[in-house]
């Protein structure tokens, strides 16, 4: 039986109906400072605005920081090579950098014409029927016995790519409540000339864009228990919003525990979020990940490797340090009364009951710079249900298809200062952030039915703030 949440109101009648039907504002704080990240925010609001480090970090460790830029920027070459540090790329491989998908640090984006898919790449997997316990524990999917759990689009010379992805896109139109009308697109995936056999009918697939980077470590820093108090998978409040933790496989610790990075909350730290994407876009092995996403039956181990394991440990250390202290840029005009307005606005449609404002760090935190700091990243890093127009259909640990986790919107508003290309949502399907607002669907669908319900001048006043972050 469904339940109807205090929100239904939104979807059955009037904007004013609409409007009183949201829950309270009041019990959402409101920024007051420009300090997103803490007393490590950073004024920088160019093309470089996510590259920082920490402004509250030593210069001691700001070396450290820049060799860790070092193996996240430049490419990754093929064994064997005069570059032993940085060998042993593929053979199979979505990219040969952390920043070509990571564009300065930023959000990847979807092709365009005749672009290959770099930024971009799909996630593959079968139904878990039947699938082996032990897989399913660690690696939370069902993998395809001769593809892996995804896909491939490039390779090193001379070994073939697993596929090619085709990206294509339908327009749908919204008519807003004032007469406005927007223009969605719908995406459609393709993979064609699989190299490795046919792919099976039941094949599931997850389309994923290249998150920022910036706040990591102190995302990484908040405890788990105030994530955790924060969970209501059987809305017990009766507010409509069902925030879930998913329940990850810990590499290093041998257990299950909390995620909190990735698309679907499917990585619990910096670092194994760094080495899987080392594994699966690089093909690069690690102490942690000695496999990489290639299977056996496409012989990758008969080509020369760039050591064992090829990203050493102490690489490692320093790309994960650099991971965790890129800076969050500080919030810029909150004096503008439009500006002043539409975060009220946020408030008031429920978009603060997932994209929590406030977080703070833990006072013991392993490194005093992300040490308890006041945060203003505006996520829960819980997953909820988006909907059937965002459902991907595939599950991945504890996440369903039809959940994500809530991502951060700090910094947002220079996204495309960063990476003019780059688009909103999983998949960068957004052109806009009005296009990411009216895609939101499940748990979401009567805060967007609130915004289509807004006036022009107050919708434009939402998107100013949300330009503000």
């Amino acid at each position: 039986m469904s339940r109807r949440s205090p929100f239904a109101a939104v979807m059955l009648g009037s904007a004013l109906v609409a409007l009183m039907a949201l829950p309270a504002h009041a019990a959402f704080p409101v920024q007051t400072t420009p300090d997103s990240g803490g007393e490590g925010s950073v004024a920088q609001f160019d093309h470089n605005a996510y590259s920082l480090p920490l402004g509250n970090m030593s210069m001691t460790k700001r070396l450290d920081f820049s060799v860790g830029n070092s193996f996240f920027r430049n490419p990754w070459v093929e064994a064997p090579a005069s570059t032993d540090a940085r060998d042993g790329l593929g053979p199979l491989i979505n990219t040969n950098s952390c920043q070509g998908c990571h564009i300065k640090d930023g959000r990847g984006h979807p092709p365009s014409g005749e672009e290959r898919a770099v930024s971009l790449f799909l996630r593959l997997s079968l139904p878990a029927e039947g699938a082996d316990a032990e897989v399913l524990k660690r690696q939370g999917i069902n993998p395809l016995p001769h593809y892996g759990g995804q896909l491939q689009t490039a390779a090193i010379t001379g070994f073939d790519t697993e596929a090619d992805m085709q990206v294509s896109y339908t327009e749908k139109t919204i008519t807003l409540d004032d007469g406005d009308v927007v223009s969605l697109r719908v995406p459609e995936y393709r993979i064609i000339n699989p190299a490795y056999g046919q792919l099976p009918d039941e094949l599931l697939t997850s389309p994923r864009v290249a998150p920022p980077m910036i706040g990591l470590g102190l995302l990484e820093a908040i405890p788990a228990e105030r994530i955790t108090e924060r969970a209501d998978p059987e809305d017990r409040d009766g507010d409509g919003i069902s925030g879930r933790i998913n329940r990850v496989w810990d590499e290093e610790r041998g257990e299950t525990v909390m995620g909190r990075f990735g698309w679907k909350a499917g990585q619990p730290s910096v670092e194994q979020q760094n080495l899987r994407a080392f594994a699966d876009d690089m093909g690069l092995t690690s102490s942690l990940f000695p496999h990489t996403d290639c299977m056996p039956s496409q012989d990758c181990a008969v080509l020369p490797h760039g050591g064992s394991p090829e990203v050493s440990d102490e690489i490692a250390d320093f790309v994960a340090f650099y991971a965790s202290s890129l800076a969050v840029p500080k919030r810029r005009q909150m004096e503008d009364p439009r500006v002043v307005a539409g975060a009220e606005t946020f408030n008031t449609l429920g978009c603060a009951a997932c994209h929590t404002p406030r977080q703070r760090t833990a006072a013991d935190a392993a490194r005093p710079e992300l040490a308890d700091q006041t945060l203003w990243p505006y996520s829960d890093l819980l997953l909820h249900d988006m909907g059937e127009g965002l459902a991907d259909g595939r599950p991945e640990f504890e996440a369903t298809g039809r959940e994500w986790r809530t991502p951060p919107l700090w910094g947002i508003g220079l996204a495309q200062k960063v990476n003019p290309q780059a688009g909103f949502l999983h998949d960068g399907r957004a052109r806009t952030l009005e296009e990411a607002i009216l895609w939101h669907g499940g748990e979401a669908g009567p805060a967007a039915a609130g915004y289509r319900a807004l006036s022009t001048s107050s919708r434009h006043d939402l998107l100013r703030f949300l330009e503000s972050l």
